[in-house]
């Protein structure tokens, strides 16, 4: 094959694919909460970036089967695709996660990370709390989101894990809740 046609092949096929950079149409939607590249200022709402890319489809699939039940989420997932639930999955987990401005009490850290091991929550969401596959990353997520959903899985409003955080949570107390948030937003 001469050296031009096989440039042109390669240029073909690089065109073909999306890049790695490319910003998912749907992810200015998503932007409205979740922040521009899912760097999420508001504490109510997660922070995208940096979540692992299945995890975030698996979320967006429960949203979207009615797995996981939140007002705001459910609607904006109704008439998606699981490739364009891939996209914007892949797309956020590529992001950076934004740094904290949470005013972390060290102490509450302190025992925070003392319930952390106790409980043996980096078997799932590994050293650093990074998350891995179905897992998500917790460290340096918003506090007051922590709280919720450790609040929620406690009190069996959300159930879309298995039950592995229902189990976990109905071992904690509401300090233990607080003390675990401060540990895990100071990661």
């Amino acid at each position: 094959m001469p050296a031009s046609l096989l440039l042109l092949c390669a240029g073909l096929a690089v065109q073909a694919q999306p890049a790695a950079d490319s910003v998912p149409a749907k992810a200015a939607v998503c932007a409205a909460c979740h922040g521009p590249q899912g760097q999420s200022t508001q504490a109510a709402f997660p922070i995208l970036a940096g979540q692992t890319s299945r995890y975030l489809y698996l979320q967006l699939r429960d949203y979207q089967e009615d797995r996981r039940k939140n007002e705001l989420m459910s609607p904006m997932v109704v008439g998606m695709t699981r490739d364009e639930m891939r996209e914007l999955s892949d797309y956020f987990a590529r992001q950076k996660p934004p740094r904290q401005n949470f005013a972390v009490d060290a102490e509450k850290a302190r025992l925070g990370k003392l319930k952390a091991d106790e409980t043996l929550c980096t078997m799932c969401h590994l050293g650093g709390f990074a998350g891995q596959n179905e897992v998500p990353r917790v460290a340096g997520q918003h506090y007051d989101y922590i709280i919720k959903q450790l609040t929620d899985f406690k009190a069996r409003l959300r159930t879309n894990d298995a039950g592995s955080m229902t189990s976990v949570s109905g071992t904690l107390n509401a300090q233990d809740i607080e003390n675990l948030a401060h540990y895990l937003v100071g990661l």
